[in-house]
């Protein structure tokens, strides 16, 4: 028989590969969301309305949910506070890296998180990746009514598959309480420009790509290769796979 798991952030790109591979597991999976739906419970986790009968009962819990602010600290305050008041479930949590590296306002916050987990009490894994295949081809996407497209000179990315995170985030569930495991990087390294071209042939977009060179700490993080794990390119999914939909 399978676990009893919530999911947090069920819904979004993570959480949405996630849960079927769950449920195929024969687990009993609940997603924690703001609003109503099939398979779904509902709550907040800014406002702690309906988290605690959400956690009660799991055996696991996998913090998905992110909103690209300061709130998701408050979130997982709360969720962790409450998830302690109802027993001991492994709490699974999805992080960046190079997030106590690169000077990025949402990375700090990740980091902070990711503190929060560690001294909660509760039996706990972490897992770090490198950046979404969705998010690096938004970066040109966004741009694309534009003649001219920028990429960032200097800068490396090892973009990953969600289906590898979401197939790896349910072996950790699965599996007993790991602490810091080994970080997940994308099979490849590639320089900025040569992803957006990629991009750029996949969309059949004729357009200019200039080099861009920003100043500051966190260009000069990001250009040093700290959101780079080069030593754990372990998913399978290239870039290339991800614009053609394989």
């Amino acid at each position: 028989m399978g676990k009893s798991i919530l999911v947090t952030g069920g819904t979004g790109t993570l959480g949405s590969a996630l849960v079927p591979r769950l449920r195929a597991a024969d687990d009993t999976v609940a997603v924690l969301s703001r609003r109503p739906g099939d398979g779904r419970v509902v709550g907040d986790l800014r406002t702690r309305r309906g988290v605690a009968d959400a956690v009660a009962g799991v055996e696991v819990i996998v913090h998905c949910a992110t909103t690209g602010s300061g709130q998701d600290v408050t979130a997982t305050r709360n969720l962790v506070e409450l998830a302690r008041r109802v027993g001991r479930p492994h709490l699974v949590y999805i992080s960046i890296v190079g997030i106590d590296r690169i000077p990025l306002a949402y990375y700090r916050t990740k980091l902070e998180a990711e503190r929060l987990v560690i001294g909660s009490g509760l039996p706990w894994t972490i897992l770090r990746t490198t950046q979404f295949h969705d998010l690096i081809a938004k970066i040109t996407s966004v741009q694309r009514r534009s003649p001219v497209v920028a990429a960032l000179s200097g800068v490396r990315f090892q973009p990953i598959s969600v289906q590898d995170v979401a197939e790896r985030l349910a072996e950790l569930a699965a599996a007993e309480h790991a602490g810091r495991v080994p970080d997940m990087g994308g099979p490849q390294v590639r320089g900025h420009e040569d992803l957006t071209r990629a991009y750029l042939r996949a969309a059949d977009l004729r357009r200019a790509v200039v080099r861009l060179r920003p100043p500051g700490a966190l260009f000069r993080a990001l250009r040093s290769g700290a959101n780079l794990v080069p030593d754990r390119a372990v998913g399978r999914g290239t870039f290339e796979d991800f614009l053609s939909g394989a």
